[in-house]
């Protein structure tokens, strides 16, 4: 078992170096009016919401190993599992993007994002199964609903994408901004426990 600060410190650096990239993938246009970045207007959405969930991703993991006391190898391995997927993000946000929200990208993106949520979840069971079912990251989560909604939404808006990708859009954004209130549950739990 170690410190957990290595842990944060790789994953933070992973992170910002997926924003870096998804950035990166706006290229500039050729042209000096306005009328020139309106075929940049899909990839720039799909930068935001994915800049969005980046975010998302990125202050609720800090809340994940805040509540972590230690960090054992299976918790290490789930943080790199859910940063695998996290790091697909540029690839489907700039598919999504460049194919102006097409069904099949759509559907992809939404793929990543199921195999994201369903990655944090491994690491939040890891953490929870390393520290124990009276741990403050098991008694903050309690029955976690928004944690089992999302992947189902995440799975109902693949489907979707296939007929009307831009139901599937809405369904992804409608659960970024699901979790865009910062989940207070564990940093509750953490003070109450101080």
């Amino acid at each position: 078992m170690m410190g957990k600060g290595r842990c944060e410190a790789f994953s933070d650096g992973v992170l910002a170096i997926i924003i870096t990239i998804m950035v990166l993938e706006m290229k500039v246009p050729h042209g000096e009016t306005l009328a020139a970045l309106q075929p940049l207007l899909p990839v720039f959405l799909s930068y935001l919401l994915s800049f969005v969930y980046v975010g998302i991703y990125w202050n609720n993991h800090h809340h994940l190993l805040q509540a972590a006391t230690r960090v054992t190898g299976p918790i290490l391995w789930a943080n790199l599992h859910l940063l695998f997927w996290l790091s697909l993000f540029p690839f489907a946000t700039g598919w999504m993007g460049e194919n102006h929200f097409a069904a099949v990208p759509t559907a992809l993106y939404g793929a990543v994002l199921f195999m994201a949520a369903v990655a944090y979840w491994v690491l939040q069971h890891f953490i929870i199964r390393s520290q124990g079912a009276d741990s403050v990251l098991c008694q903050a989560i309690g029955r976690d609903r928004k944690g089992k909604l999302s992947p189902i939404s995440y799975a109902v808006a693949i489907g979707l994408s296939f007929c009307a990708p831009w139901l599937g859009q809405l369904i992804y954004v409608g659960v970024a901004l699901l979790w865009l209130v910062p989940d207070r549950r564990i940093e509750h739990a953490l003070h109450q426990r101080e």
